[in-house]
């Protein structure tokens, strides 16, 4: 087991521990020693993240046009365990670091991330689409953002990924206000890889505010790969719930399926998610019992309990 996994155990068996639990009006308090070991590493990690994106920042200066916004950064590290029935060993580590470099030309993001945030797939790591997930371990692009309002984003693309093939991709981002409790959200996107070559995805989301504090929302997304000639589709609702100002449950239903051979379902997920801001302002804990029927496993139920937790470092706003 590598020193990664054996970090994300100990971490996440962190959570059946009672002095984890917390008041619903603030975070209980850790000995001295421990809040500072604590504080002081997410301290170090984000200045280290801001140092390093500065002096990046710096080689496109313009002395000419100086500039009052510095650049920015901020770091997402997410460590799981989700045992199954039939996988007990079902580990996931996962990072995102996305840097704000104000002195290059338009509104421009340089992202590092061993996942690609735009592929909605399913939370559970045994439900996602190899196909989408595997490929995208690791990627690097500077994102250019050509347009943005409070309800249209046009933004392009350029890096690596999937494997560390080039790549270019745009993508436009539209929400329609149905109403003071409902709105429609479209994405569309289209990318060439140099091995994969083209692709899009289309993406039509609807969301319903019950009231402060419960919402339904109901996703579909459809991934069109011109290597493999075919559809991915995923169908999902779910239903968020805000228990207090620091925890959340999200029920949901996800489905997903190809067109090749035919247009059929692959798997199915039923789970429900607790999350809690415990312990600290940037950490954050799951549990999420969940129900998993896939096609290769002849749709038979495996029952699994996956555990996070998820850290965040630094800050762009």
């Amino acid at each position: 087991m590598s020193g990664l996994t054996r970090c994300a155990s100990l971490l996440l068996l962190a959570l059946t521990f009672p002095g984890l639990a917390v008041s619903e009006e603030s975070p209980q308090p850790l000995p001295d020693e421990q809040d500072a070991w604590l504080d002081d590493m997410q301290d170090n990690v984000s200045a280290s993240i801001d140092a390093t994106v500065r002096w990046f920042d710096s080689f496109f200066i313009d002395e000419t046009q100086p500039l009052d916004e510095a650049a920015k950064a901020e770091a997402r590290l997410r460590l799981g365990w989700e045992p199954r029935s039939r996988d007990l060993m079902e580990f996931e580590s996962r990072f995102r670091v996305r840097v704000r470099l104000p002195n290059m030309k338009h509104q421009t993001d340089l992202i590092f991330s061993d996942y690609d945030e735009d592929e909605q797939g399913a939370g559970i790591k045994a439900a996602r689409n190899e196909a989408l997930d595997n490929r995208n371990r690791f990627s690097m692009a500077l994102r250019f953002t050509a347009k943005k309002t409070e309800d249209l984003n046009i933004s392009h693309r350029i890096g690596v990924g999937r494997k560390l093939q080039p790549y270019v991709k745009s993508e436009i981002r539209k929400t329609f206000g149905l109403s003071d409790i409902s709105n429609l959200h479209l994405e569309g996107s289209v990318y060439y890889y140099t091995q994969d070559r083209f692709g899009s995805r289309l993406r039509a989301q609807y969301s319903y505010q019950f009231d402060d504090e419960n919402m339904l929302r109901f996703d579909n997304n459809f991934y069109y790969r011109d290597k493999e000639n075919d559809w991915i589709w995923q169908h999902s609702i779910h239903r968020y719930r805000q228990l207090d100002a620091r925890t959340g449950l999200i029920y949901g239903l996800f489905v997903e399926g190809s067109s090749r051979p035919d247009y059929r379902a692959e798997e199915y997920l039923l789970s429900a998610r607790w999350r809690r801001n415990a312990v600290r302002e940037w950490l954050f804990f799951e549990l999420e019992p969940f129900v998993l029927w896939r096609r290769d496993e002849d749709f038979k139920p495996s029952y699994g309990l996956a555990m996070r937790v998820e850290a965040y470092f630094g800050e762009l706003n």
